[in-house]
């Protein structure tokens, strides 16, 4: 099988379940960015020290193909068929929950807003936060337009405060300070 089909050649994309749709169909833009997500946490993972969270990582990466299945499909029967496990809901966004609490737990309150940056991967966390507020952003203007399981918004604000509080613990590994804005 090629990577390429020619069958988008003409702007538009197939949908997850059937179906065509413009390349710039919000629902294809809300999939795209979490997409983006998914592969800036690949980076950040990838980057030494290799071993922080990797595991809990590829768990996320993992949620983020589930939401990007449910995003990729206006019929939710599809998607149940086709997932390899559950939908996300109230268990995922625990374990983000649960993730954030116990970092949090080990870094200095925070007293100011810190700017992006530090160690590289570090650095590479803050923009995988950035990166996905504006999925965040982005699923929600869909979810004004059709229906979108309230959880993967949930999902995606949560993963965004434990992208914050891993790129500090990666600081904090390092012996780097969050600097103060």
């Amino acid at each position: 099988m090629k990577i390429y089909t020619k069958t988008g050649d003409e702007g538009e994309t197939g949908l997850f379940g059937g179906g065509r749709v413009p390349k710039d169909d919000p629902r294809v833009a809300a999939y795209g960015e979490v997409d983006e997500v998914n592969a800036a946490i690949g980076l950040a993972a990838s980057l030494e020290p290799a071993g922080i969270d990797a595991e809990f990582l590829q768990t996320i990466q993992r949620d983020l193909f589930t939401i990007g299945a449910e995003l990729a499909s206006p019929d939710p029967s599809k998607v149940d068929k086709a997932l390899a496990g559950p939908r996300i809901g109230e268990a995922q966004i625990g374990m983000l929950e649960h993730m954030i609490d116990g970092h949090e737990a080990k870094l200095e309150p925070l007293k100011n807003f810190i700017l992006p940056g530090g160690t590289p991967k570090a650095a590479a966390f803050h923009l995988a936060r950035t990166v996905c507020r504006r999925a965040e952003r982005t699923v929600v203007a869909l979810a004004h337009r059709q229906k979108i399981s309230p959880a993967i918004v949930q999902y995606l604000n949560r993963l965004s405060d434990l992208l914050f509080v891993l790129a500090r613990a990666a600081n904090a590994k390092a012996g780097r300070p969050d600097v103060t804005w």
